[in-house]
């Protein structure tokens, strides 16, 4: 997948465990597991609010887009690779 969940990090900084992280989030542990590992198909806004409320970080902090065809994260490319891609898929 080309999106990142960088949650693990960001626990990490705070020295949160997951469940005290999927308590205060209103998640099961499950669930964040899901989000950590890459296997969540989707994350509704009020839930991303929410984890970014109790990690004090923006989403950004959060996600993170990989180039899967150069393995690279998406800032490591100049400011205007991808420019006209608009609408490939």
């Amino acid at each position: 997948m080309a999106i990142v969940v960088r949650i693990d990090v960001q626990l990490a900084r705070r020295k949160m465990s997951v469940g005290e992280f999927a308590e205060r989030v209103g998640l099961t542990p499950a669930n964040v597991a899901v989000l950590k590992n890459g296997r969540a198909k989707a994350v509704r806004f009020s839930t991303l609010e929410a984890m970014c409320r109790v990690l004090e970080c923006q989403p950004g902090d959060l996600l993170e887009w990989v180039d899967e065809r150069a393995g690279t994260p998406a800032h490591a490319s100049s400011p205007a690779a991808g420019a006209g891609d608009e609408g490939r898929g």
